[in-house]
């Protein structure tokens, strides 16, 4: 198999800001898996708070490009195995080839990446939109933009939470969801979480720092008035046995725990043990949202809109449209190349 890739800045229609700071343009790498003339594609997005740049990504895709060079088209399942030998502290790279290995293989034997998974096509499960922090006036314009969406996930993290999310609830009687990204206290969380819930807020994403202790984690999974869903607090398998009693789902990206082979074995383990189940996005290309959305009949909820916030987009693949998510015809993730 041949692996190559390319450097994309994917830039957006507006800055984009969370409590960690404002992205302009998404710098990722797109990921191509080649067999006898038929390409998957694959995707990752470089992230300073995980620590992966392109040069890091690239220096870890080099590895696995030497060591596949040889072998013959696989089961992605068996290719993340290789994956794994060559770069294990990497799963931000091994999941842009985990992604770029669905969609070949599918693609080679003429199946949707949901089959070779093993998955029911027929979720129903609708996707949020994200409104990233900006001044309260710009939040509602960008609100009135997208209108028809049936959910809709704050970013918050500022001095003025409350009041975002109540100009918000003015406008719309869409499902609101809040992201603080881990800006909150335990008494802030526990304090907010009261307030949210009048203001009909379905759910509080990652309010405390991933690095918080279990007794703070567990003080507020017991005292929140609102369902609390780990998004930083959950990156690898690992760690879903270790949010159970302490949040009441996961949010897994793909990019975090190294692709849609781990994603799914999560996905699993969350609803045996009797957790709620959310996959998500960074702002990335319809590449990256056409493999996770493969996911989607293993979904309580869903957050896919990375693509619909780009200006450009490099891809054509499953179509995120007012929160439903529109499959392509074509196998594997249903990816097919624009540049």
């Amino acid at each position: 198999m041949k692996l190559e890739w390319r450097r994309v800045s994917l830039p957006l229609k507006d800055p984009f800001t969370i409590a960690r700071g404002t992205l302009h343009h998404q710098q990722c790498l797109i990921v191509i898996l080649t067999q006898d003339g038929v390409s998957g594609f694959g995707e990752v997005t470089c992230n300073t708070y995980y620590g992966h740049t392109y040069e890091s990504l690239e220096a870890a895709l080099s590895l696995v490009r030497d060591a596949i060079t040889e072998l013959p088209l696989m089961h992605p399942r068996e290719l993340y195995e290789v994956c794994q030998a060559v770069i294990p502290a990497d799963r931000f790279a091994f999941s842009a080839i985990d992604g770029a290995a669905y969609d070949l293989y599918g693609k080679t034997q003429g199946i949707r990446t949901t089959e070779i998974l093993g998955l029911n096509t027929t979720a129903e499960t609708r996707s949020s939109y994200t409104l990233g922090i900006d001044s309260i006036e710009e939040m509602i314009r960008k609100y009135h933009d997208q209108p028809a969406w049936p959910v809709y996930k704050i970013k918050l993290g500022t001095p003025h939470d409350l009041e975002i999310v109540h100009a918000l609830r003015a406008v719309t009687e869409a499902t609101i969801r809040v992201d603080a990204n881990c800006a909150w206290t335990v008494e802030q969380t526990i304090t907010n979480s009261h307030a949210l819930r009048e203001l009909g807020v379905e759910f509080i994403e990652q309010p405390l720092p991933a690095d918080a202790s279990p007794a703070a984690q567990r003080e507020v999974f017991q005292q929140s008035a609102l369902p609390v869903i780990a998004d930083e607090s959950c990156r690898t398998e690992e760690d879903v046995a270790r949010c159970e009693g302490l949040f009441h789902g996961i949010n897994v990206k793909l990019c975090k725990c190294g692709g849609l082979t781990p994603a799914s074995w999560m996905l699993q383990q969350a609803r045996a043990l009797g957790m709620k189940t959310m996959v998500g996005c960074m702002i990335e290309s319809t590449v990256g949202i056409s493999a996770a959305a493969q996911l989607l009949p293993l979904l309580d909820y869903a957050d896919f809109d990375g693509a619909n916030l780009l200006a450009e987009d490099v891809a054509r693949g499953v179509r995120i449209h007012n929160g439903e998510v529109e499959f392509s015809n074509v196998y594997g993730n249903g990816i097919e190349l624009l540049i």
